[in-house]
């Protein structure tokens, strides 16, 4: 733990504490009916404080400089909240980061601590800020995308996906293309999501590549999967894919 300007020690209690008393019961209840938490749903069990993002951001920079023993403790606390100040924290760490090893030392923090990673939110904020981001640095180790897609864990397979959006971002769209291909069969509907997600922004970069690949593959694609991914193309356009 450390201090914070002097004044607070960050560690893990006192920025708990700060959640904790930023807690809505009633907002608690609307966001574990929207995330889907409970029996037999995709969040089974997760546990909500009710904080708005706005706050959990503020709070993101009056810890920024957490160590990493703390933040590691964030991320396993069993409300979602919590998990997500710490994702934020590392996301910010990450993005000031000066040096490629430090950089590489947060990828192998945040995939060490990855089961705390356990909605679509969590995931989405921040796997291709921090993962996303390094590969596009690093292609040579993106084959550990197809590792993650294969996993049985959703979670793991949805950081696969939406951490390309760094790449497409910067106009590489191969592995999302392709992991669009080795995820039409998956059974989540969450998957089928990101992967249209993710060809929708391929679209807003490049409509030709776009095009390209749903004139051979949108006939194997998931019906929400299809549906994501044309949803910016013209009325007359999207009937046609819909109909193949």
């Amino acid at each position: 733990m450390i201090k914070n300007s002097g004044k607070e020690t960050i560690c893990y209690q006192s920025m708990a504490a700060a959640m904790l008393r930023a807690a809505d019961k009633n907002q608690a209840q609307h966001l574990a009916y929207f995330f889907k938490t409970g029996p037999g749903q995709y969040g089974e069990g997760d546990k909500f404080l009710g904080i708005k993002a706005p706050v959990t951001r503020s709070l993101v920079k009056k810890y920024g400089a957490a160590e990493f023993s703390e933040i590691e403790r964030l991320l396993a606390d069993e409300y979602h909240e919590i998990r997500l100040l710490g994702l934020l924290i590392l996301v910010n760490r990450y993005e000031k980061a000066k040096t490629d090893a430090d950089k590489a030392m947060i990828v192998r923090f945040y995939h060490a601590n990855c089961q705390g990673i356990n909605n679509w939110d969590l995931v989405d904020l921040s796997v291709y800020k921090i993962w996303g981001d390094y590969l596009l640095h690093h292609p040579e180790k993106r084959k550990e995308l197809y590792r993650y897609a294969k996993s049985k864990r959703l979670w793991e397979r949805r950081m696969a996906v939406v951490a390309t959006m760094a790449l497409i971002k910067a106009g590489e769209f191969t592995e999302i293309l392709k992991l669009a291909v080795l995820l039409q069969n998956d059974k989540e509907d969450l998957m089928h999501k990101a992967v249209g997600w993710m060809l929708r922004e391929v679209g807003k970069k490049d409509i030709k590549t776009l095009r390209v690949f749903l004139d051979e593959k949108a006939k194997h694609l998931p019906r929400t999967a299809l549906r994501y991914a044309i949803e910016r193309l013209p009325e007359k356009e999207r009937q046609h894919y819909l109909k193949i």
